[in-house]
Formats: structure tokens, C-alpha cells, sequence
């Protein structure tokens, strides 16, 4: 059997001892897929990303694993391997888009690239030069997002990345995520079933901290996840 990309097993996560955010969460991707993550608010969705991003400490776990190897959240290694834009992120706050995107590739041990087709793609012409706390929820997130295609890791974590983004950068961001399987493997949340039916292979249902459900390639249909997400809710 062919060993998973990533594994992550039993992961516990808290902020409070006292409750679980996430609870025996267990997952597998595999290279070269996009899987998307869907849940009610709540359900622990950016905390997986926060743990995975090594954010957040408060964590136990029977193992995370890349090909079948135990790796840390904080390693070196690991990071070098993934990228991680948050729904929300008011970090480097007073660098440019220019003085992030060349930290970041310095940082991951790379050259800037061209990067205008992507500037093209979001809609950011006109904002390279402005410091990131200067701009509006939804360029800063094109900020990140751009930064994270032009990256291209092995391992992309979205964190809602439809949030913000006009109708044009929407539809760029659905091809971008749908193309990602050429580079590596991309795992994003959305509340936004759009978003998950259009650009997934395979469709994680997370309740109270768990997969509950799983819909694989050929199964993203919108009314069956949204049936899922009807069941869950009224519980």
C-alpha cells in the first residue's frame, strides 16, 4: 500500500484543558490532491491549521507524519514544506508586499520568481508598495495568497481563503487551488461550498473536532455536503 503524504493521527488540541477543540482528529492527504475542509464555526477548523503551522502549542497527537516519517509542527524541515495563509493575519503589518514576498523566499531558501501573472490574476496592480496594514482585508489576503502560489511548497494550508476576495480574484483563486495538484498538495477550509465542490478531490466533513464524514473524488456533490452539513448541525 501506497504510503500517505501526510498523516496526522489521534490530534488533541485546546485552548482550555477543560475543552477539546479538536478531539482523536485523525487525517491522511496525499500528494498531488486538493482536499477541502467544511464544518460549522466552531468545529475546529483554523485550529488544525494552527497546529499544523505550529501556532499553536496546546496540542497532543499519536503522530504527524510526511511519508511515513514522525515530524514536529516546529521543525525546521517541516516548515520548509508548507505554507500556511490564515483567514485572518495582521502579521508584518508594516512590511510592503515586496519586503514580505522577498522575506518569505529568503526565509524558505529560494529566489523571488515572476510573480506578475499571479499579480495579474488578483487584481493587485496597484498596491505592491503599500504596507500590508494599509490595505484592506481582501488585498492583504491576496498578499498571502499570491506570495503562497508563487512559493509553491509542498504542503499549502488555506484557511477560508475565499473570505474578502472580490468575484474576480474568487474565480482566480478557485483555478489557482484546482491547479495546485501540479505542484503539491493544497488542504483548505471553506464555509463557502462553491469553493469545496469546484476545486476538491476529496471533501472532509468536520463536526465537534472530528472527520465525520468523508466524500471522495466523484462525491463532492454541493446537496449531498450540504445534507451532511444539515445532519451534523441538528444533531
Amino acid at each position: 500500500m501506497e504510503t500517505a503524504f501526510m498523516t496526522v493521527k489521534n490530534l488533541n488540541a485546546w485552548y482550555d484543558r477543560e475543552k477539546m477543540i479538536l478531539s482523536d482528529f485523525s487525517l491522511e492527504l496525499n500528494e498531488h490532491e486538493a482536499v477541502g475542509l467544511i464544518g460549522m464555526n466552531g468545529a475546529g477548523k483554523t485550529t488544525l491549521f494552527k497546529v499544523l503551522s505550529g501556532l499553536l502549542t496546546t496540542f497532543h497527537s499519536d503522530g504527524i507524519l510526511l511519508y511515513g516519517c514522525s515530524v514536529k509542527p516546529r521543525e525546521r524541515d517541516f516548515k520548509l514544506c508548507r505554507y500556511t495563509v490564515f483567514a485572518e493575519d495582521d502579521s508584518f503589518s508594516y512590511f510592503t508586499f515586496w519586503e514580505y514576498l522577498s522575506y518569505v523566499f529568503s526565509a524558505y531558501r529560494k529566489e523571488v520568481p515572476d510573480v506578475s501573472e499571479l499579480i495579474q490574476g488578483f487584481r493587485f496592480e496597484d498596491y505592491g508598495d503599500t504596507l500590508l496594514k494599509d490595505l484592506s482585508t481582501g488585498n492583504r489576503k491576496k498578499a498571502f495568497l499570491i506570495t503562497a502560489f508563487a512559493l509553491k511548497p509542498k504542503l499549502l494550508f488555506l484557511d477560508e481563503p475565499v473570505n474578502g476576495l472580490d468575484f474576480q480574484s474568487t474565480e482566480y483563486l478557485y483555478q489557482q487551488i484546482a491547479g495546485y495538484k501540479e505542484q503539491g498538495t493544497v488542504l483548505f477550509s471553506s464555509h463557502i461550498l462553491e469553493s469545496i465542490t469546484l476545486t476538491s478531490d476529496r471533501v472532509f466533513v468536520l463536526e465537534n473536532g472530528k472527520i465525520r464524514q468523508t466524500f471522495e473524488q466523484g462525491e463532492t456533490d454541493a446537496l449531498d455536503i450540504r445534507e451532511a452539513l444539515r445532519y451534523e448541525n441538528d444533531k
